[in-house]
């Protein structure tokens, strides 16, 4: 397709799937039961994926405790009581903290990545974390005998691992989740926070080449999680002149879901680079309507005005489950959007070449 389609990862688990993570937790059922769920689930996301005409596919995150904290699932050196992250309707989310070092991760992406490869011949993009989020696990009191320059210095290499061996392992893309950006706005409107995560996923992206920069880009989005955002109150404005300061050659940005979307157009205009590709989430994944293809393809020749159709692009706002318990939106509703994402682009991509 010559305006180019594709998800941003997440979609929502099988109840069967749900239900059986919450019993391994609980040591009810064992880690051989539990794979078998998963695979059962991933071979019917993938399946269902193809079914919507995408020309580009996930995994659906179907095994991933969350899109945030795969890396250190089963770490032994972890407290829970990390850094609060609240949410607009009152609920919130608690990352761990790490207790000693070295940090390491306890697993890589490219781990999803091969077995969903496996089971298809579709191109499959791959989700990793960010480098600015795995950063918020070292605690502010700090570690006896671990600094927090040398835990940062070994989780740059535990970031760049992660990306360089999905893209070693034949990832189409690899979307790197930077939804804290919007937050640490929110945190200190100052951008000083904003800023220092910037640099740091930049010392990672600058360990690639622009070829293989090509190939990676970043997601931004207000937060989604139980159908409600953590800093969706913050403007766009604030943060698309910085975000495109990333070296990254793709960039994944919630738009649907916008109020004020012809301001998200401007500052897009102004600030994304000629080697940059933009695409513009078309389906809010928030709301349970399932957007008609023709105003999907409306919002992309608006988008058209602004951004040149080069460099357009389309996705979700967000992953559908980024959380593994997050039940807000059904299967069937997440793959009705994408089938008519794919539609819509089409359509649009008539009317633009």
């Amino acid at each position: 397709m010559k305006i180019q389609t594709e998800p941003i990862g997440s979609i929502p688990r099988p109840k069967y799937l749900i239900d059986a993570m919450h019993a391994f937790t609980q040591k009810q059922i064992g880690e051989s039961e539990l794979s078998k769920l998963i695979d059962e689930a991933l071979t019917e996301t993938i399946k269902r994926f193809e079914e919507t005409g995408s020309p580009v596919i996930t995994d659906g995150e179907q095994s991933k405790p969350s899109f945030a904290t795969y890396p250190i699932s089963g770490l032994k050196n972890l407290s829970a009581d990390g850094v609060i992250i609240p949410f607009a309707d009152g609920h919130t989310r608690q990352l761990p903290k790490i207790t000693s070092g070295p940090f390491h991760y306890s697993a890589y992406a490219d781990s999803y990545l091969k077995k969903a490869k496996q089971l298809t011949s579709t191109p499959v993009k791959q989700a990793v974390i960010s480098v600015s989020a795995i950063s918020l696990l070292y605690p502010q009191e700090g570690i006896e005998g671990y600094s927090h320059e040398q835990f940062i210095n070994d989780l740059l290499d535990e970031a760049e691992s992660d990306i360089r061996k999905c893209l070693n392992s034949g990832a189409y893309k690899v979307q790197v989740d930077f939804t804290e950006a919007r937050l640490a706005l929110k945190l200190d409107p100052s951008k000083g926070l904003l800023k220092s995560f910037i640099d740091l996923n930049n010392k990672v992206l600058n360990r690639f080449t622009e070829e293989e920069r090509k190939k990676i880009g970043v997601h931004s989005c207000p937060g989604g999680d139980h159908d409600s955002t953590h800093s969706a109150d913050i403007s766009y404005a604030d943060l698309l002149p910085l975000l495109f300061e990333l070296n990254a050659g793709n960039f994944y940005l919630e738009y649907a879901g916008e109020k004020d979307k012809r301001s998200v157009l401007v500052s897009i205009k102004e600030n994304i680079r000629p080697s940059q590709r933009v695409f513009l989430g078309v389906t809010n994944v928030l709301d349970p309507r399932v957007e008609t293809s023709k105003e999907i393809c409306d919002t992309i020749l608006e988008a058209a005005e602004f951004i040149s159709p080069q460099q357009l692009g389309t996705t979700d706002d967000c992953g559908f489950s980024p959380f593994a318990d997050d039940v807000s939106t059904s299967r069937d509703t997440a793959f009705a959007k994408i089938k008519s994402r794919i539609e819509g682009t089409k359509l649009a991509e008539e009317k633009l070449f």
